[in-house]
């Protein structure tokens, strides 16, 4: 008699376990879809914010792939400073100009290999490609020409410098150009602050040099 009894009551416990095996995996479904733990929602916000502050577009490729090769012409003019400069002052901004501008010919070869993009040899820009040799003056904004580049080594003394300032002064002009162009089309946080950051040093030394040539008017090109 007892055990008849028994029967309906272990009927209905096993059929309790089973709702609440079912509302657990309801809950555990729920989960994955959206109601998941605080921390996987913060990794997963982590992610995101982190793939977003990557991100670059076409423009950040176009100003790294063209600065590298104008910063290096720039480094090349100063080393010839070195040499050739009569005055101090000239020397030293061609020393400043040197240590400010190599460092972020690094920074921007690692842009570069990291998005994949081709790194400028030499002084021809946008990877050597499409014959932009730094000897074609329209390769970039402010670039010398190699007959602005020997007559600037074939110089010396005060000829050399007011070359030097007047050289310079136009190159200075073409990097903020194209810095000027970074600042409003790139989307890559770093570069665009690189590119405020040419703006405001080069401006500044481009009123520099025309102080040191005597006058606050644009030089005339270097020819």
């Amino acid at each position: 008699m007892n055990s008849f009894r028994l029967l309906p009551r272990r009927a209905a416990v096993a059929a309790a376990a089973s709702v609440a095996a079912v509302a657990l995996a309801a809950c555990g479904g729920n989960a994955g879809k959206g109601g998941g733990s605080p921390a996987a929602s913060t990794a997963q916000a982590g992610s995101s914010a982190s793939a977003s502050a990557g991100q670059h577009n076409q423009a950040d490729v176009t100003f790294a792939q063209r600065m590298i090769p104008h910063h290096r012409q720039a480094i090349a003019m100063a080393d010839t400073a070195a040499e050739h400069a009569s005055s101090g002052e000239v020397k030293a901004l061609a020393e400043k100009i040197r240590k400010a501008q190599t460092p972020e010919i690094d920074t921007m070869t690692t842009w570069l290999k990291s998005w994949g993009e081709q790194v400028p040899q030499g002084m021809g820009g946008m990877g050597d490609m499409g014959g932009m040799g730094h000897g074609s003056p329209s390769a970039m904004p402010g670039m010398m020409s190699d007959h602005d580049m020997d007559q600037l080594k074939g110089a010396s003394g005060s000829a050399f410098d007011a070359m030097f300032l007047t050289m310079m002064i136009k190159h200075h002009e073409g990097a903020v150009e194209m810095a000027d162009t970074e600042k409003r089309q790139g989307a890559y946080g770093p570069a665009k602050e690189m590119a405020g950051t040419i703006v405001t040093g080069q401006t500044a030394e481009i009123a520099q040099m025309r102080k040191m040539l005597g006058t606050g008017s644009p030089s005339a090109t270097a020819s």
